[in-house]
């Protein structure tokens, strides 16, 4: 690292501020600033080589001091990376639209933070290494990659790529998901769309990277001893050695992708191809990411809505978004004289979870139940996050009878749960119903009350029960 690079730190939080400043003052010069027009007008002062800030600032905030800092002749070149919370999408794709080069999500992990500067600030002789086709090749594969929208496309460009430019036995694409399975996404040796699933066990190269989060490079396959619980499956392979990079690290987002190159070289990875491959990894993981951001909604406009309404913990409706529906129901109930039922629930000394067991594991549990929850609803009905540990399910066309019905198995359901590392410790739950039926509740506002009324004497008659209005 070149101790005469500026990194410009932008955060209206003090405590995260001296974070960075702390992992970066030793290799960079740091400048802080607090909001967005101190981001422009230091950027000008001092012209740093990258600007770190954060999405969520008074004044003005990282996405639109993004957008100026962009149009400006002065600052336009300077690579600029936002903070933003893992729960707001929305950001991402706002702040990649200002013209952002890369974002990381909070919590932050320094190591990838460290990794992430790395990238942007690389000296010239880390190219040293490389040909003049290599050069041609990464521009050539910049560009094309940009211009992809499918993340399928991206994966097929790249590994098809890398094996013209490179003398490999093998490129491959490998993603692992959420449970930790493992899949060839794209290889050189496969057609478009084809999929394997792995056996992580005979890929130890892999599972090592997914561990650490770094590359790993097996220079021969034959004596490394990261492959001795392998050895019987690599007698007769056709390449000698292998390098793996993570491609993207964020997993909250989309997973975890590596790029996997094995290569024939009897003398090992040559500096050449580390650094090929490391700069491919580098220049794919924004377009790779931003494709498969936007592939997950139809358009970006349908992503904005849909994730206004949504809860961002439990992906189910909010609180606005459910009044809303409420609203409409209660109004079509009364018109049609329908039905309309309407469960309130309080899970039981959440609190207690929270302190034992702490608030990441917390947030797990809120999600498994907004998963238990949806598992029970049927699709006309609408379930939301009321707020905290507490949650609504508005049944249309469903008499009394029914929502106690569908309350019971919610109970039991839940009760029944077997969640992780909780020590198979039972969670239930307290619940309240009512019911509109005819014209005995005048109002939604009337029929929210009694549910949550219902609920909180379900909870002071010993909770895990259920009361009915």
């Amino acid at each position: 690292m070149n101790p005469n690079k500026k990194i410009l730190i932008i955060d209206d939080e003090f405590f995260f501020r001296k974070i960075l400043t702390d992992a970066l003052s030793n290799g960079y010069d740091i400048i802080e600033g607090e909001n967005g027009d101190e981001a422009i007008s230091l950027a000008l002062a001092h012209k740093p080589n990258l600007i770190i800030m954060d999405v969520e600032m008074p004044v003005k905030s990282g996405i639109e001091a993004c957008k100026v800092l962009k149009s400006i002749a002065e600052t336009s070149h300077i690579p600029v990376i936002l903070f933003t919370s893992r729960s707001k999408k929305e950001d991402l794709i706002l702040g990649l639209k200002a013209g952002a080069d890369d974002y990381i999500t909070k919590p932050i992990n320094l190591s990838e933070v460290l990794a992430r500067v790395d990238a942007h600030l690389r000296t010239r002789d880390y190219y040293t290494e490389l040909e003049h086709k290599d050069l041609l090749f990464l521009l050539e594969l910049s560009e094309n990659i940009s211009a992809l929208r499918s993340p399928m496309a991206i994966l097929r460009l790249i590994v098809d790529r890398m094996n013209d430019i490179v003398d490999v036995s093998r490129c491959s694409i490998v993603s692992i998901n959420d449970s930790g399975e493992a899949f060839v996404k794209a290889s050189s040796d496969l057609k478009m769309n084809d999929e394997i699933k792995l056996e992580l066990f005979k890929y130890p190269e892999i599972r090592k990277s997914f561990e650490s989060k770094q590359t790993v490079i097996v220079n021969d396959i034959k004596t490394d001893p990261l492959m001795n619980s392998v050895r019987e499956y690599i007698q007769d392979l056709d390449y000698n050695s292998i390098v793996v990079i993570p491609i993207i690290k964020k997993e909250s987002v989309i997973g975890t992708f590596f790029l996997r190159t094995a290569s024939p070289y009897k003398n090992g990875i040559t500096v050449r191809i580390q650094k090929l491959c490391q700069l491919v990894a580098n220049i794919s993981a924004n377009a790779l990411e931003n494709a498969i951001l936007f592939e997950s909604m139809k358009t970006a406009q349908e992503y904005f809505e849909d994730m206004s309404i949504r809860d961002g913990l439990t992906k189910l409706y909010n609180h606005r978004h459910f009044y809303n529906r409420l609203e409409e129901e209660f109004s079509r109930a009364n018109r049609y004289n329908s039905p309309l039922s309407l469960i309130f629930f309080d899970i039981d000394d959440f609190k207690r979870v929270n302190d034992i067991y702490g608030h990441t594991k917390g947030d797990k549990v809120l999600k498994q139940i907004g998963q238990l929850l949806k598992s029970v609803a049927r699709e006309s009905d609408i379930a939301a996050r009321y707020g905290g540990e507490e949650f609504a399910l508005l049944l249309p066309n469903t008499n009394a009878a029914g929502a106690l019905d569908v309350t019971n198995r919610l109970s039991a359901i839940i009760r029944e749960h077997k969640f992780e590392k909780m020590n198979g410790e039972q969670i239930t739950i307290s619940a309240g119903t009512a019911t509109l039926l005819g014209k005995n509740i005048e109002s939604y506002e009337q029929l929210v009350r009694l549910a949550d009324d219902a609920m909180y004497k379900a909870k002071k008659h010993g909770k895990d029960c259920i009361t009915q209005a």
